[in-house]
């Protein structure tokens, strides 16, 4: 298994905090989200994985560095000043991926889920499948529904994305250059059903603001 973590967002709306480091970076409980990444993948056993970024990018390729101190084999893409949105980034590492399934995760969010039970294949005619969670307060409507084991359109018991899936490189077919977000390309193949997805339990947050950091922090603090 291969995986990606999208690490390339500004984080506008974490501001001051990361004017001067990359989202990834912010600390929970004295630990880089990044951090609780490479140790969740490493120990569910992938050994390869990609990193892209953008935004303060050197700071990431220093703290990571080779990946050896996870057992991992990390590589990285660069992207240009403002990032290639989420679609363009996994497209631009593509050759980095390989052409078997890979996860590709957010950096910029929090679980104590095990990576361990992440999908770690799909039939022949999926492309994707998706990691969903209960909505949190700040997603009240959620995204999409998982019906059936499918991921299907937006209803009443609409399910938030965690940011988490496993994907075939198909799902981004005709691999467009340039700045592209991934929903267009989630809502094409599951039009065409072939986007599975499960709901995860365990505890999880989008670290999308100062004041969900913090509380993420006073949270994982209680835990220890």
């Amino acid at each position: 298994m291969k995986a990606m973590i999208l690490a390339a967002g500004r984080g506008q709306r974490m501001r001051p905090l990361t004017d001067n480091q990359p989202k990834p970076l912010l600390s929970v409980a004295g630990k880089p989200l990044l951090a609780y990444h490479l140790e969740k993948l490493a120990s569910a056993g992938v050994r390869e994985v990609v990193i892209n970024h953008a935004w303060k990018g050197e700071q990431i390729e220093q703290f990571v560095g080779d990946g050896s101190e996870w057992e991992l084999q990390v590589s990285f893409s660069p992207e240009p000043e403002g990032g290639l949105e989420t679609a363009g980034g996994v497209i631009q590492a593509l050759p980095l991926l390989g052409d078997e399934p890979f996860w590709v995760i957010n950096g910029d969010i929090w679980t104590d889920w095990d990576y361990s039970e992440l999908p770690k294949s799909l039939p022949d005619d999926m492309l994707a499948h998706l990691v969903m969670v209960d909505n949190p307060p700040h997603n009240a409507d959620g995204d999409f529904v998982v019906k059936d084991g499918y991921l299907t359109e937006k209803t009443q018991d609409s399910k938030t994305f965690a940011g988490i899936g496993l994907y075939r490189k198909n799902l981004l077919e005709p691999y467009p250059e340039g700045k592209h977000p991934l929903k267009p390309f989630f809502e094409k193949a599951m039009a065409e059903r072939k986007i599975l997805a499960s709901v995860m339990d365990g505890l999880w947050t989008d670290v999308g603001t100062p004041e969900r950091l913090e509380q993420l922090n006073q949270q994982v603090g209680k835990q220890k």
